[in-house]
């Protein structure tokens, strides 16, 4: 079956680190951007980093508030895409999703997003 699956969330104290993957099922994701999102109680989901093909040349691309502490990485053997995340502050509690987009990391409105991983980020 084609699908994308979120793992590696968990709970962790301010300041640590969660590396979370985006595992592909049924189609190869090498072909497509792949973005990571983020989304609070009660606010809209938030675009976090965002990962070109690997045809278009791989570039990574971060919102300001997680660059220097997130990193985004594509296995394509493994089919799956990661994201390091260091430094974690409390801020970055979120439910995180994964989607396919553009080659050039084009993400259009409709999408079916999966059930995501929760990062908690408490003392």
């Amino acid at each position: 079956q084609v699908q994308l699956v979120e793992s590696g969330g968990g709970l962790v104290q301010p300041g640590g680190s969660l590396r979370l993957s985006c595992a592909a099922s049924g189609f190869a994701i090498d072909g497509y951007a792949i973005g990571w999102f983020r989304q609070t109680p009660g606010k809209e989901r938030e675009g976090v980093s965002c990962i070109r093909s690997s045809g278009s040349g791989g570039s990574t691309y971060y919102i300001d508030s997680v660059k220097g502490r997130f990193a985004i990485s594509r296995d394509n053997a493994k089919n799956t895409v990661y994201l390091q995340m260091n430094s974690l502050k409390p801020e970055d509690t979120a439910v995180y999703y994964c989607r396919t987009g553009g080659s050039n990391c084009q993400f259009p409105a409709d999408y079916n997003w999966g059930q995501g991983t929760q990062v908690t980020v408490s003392s």
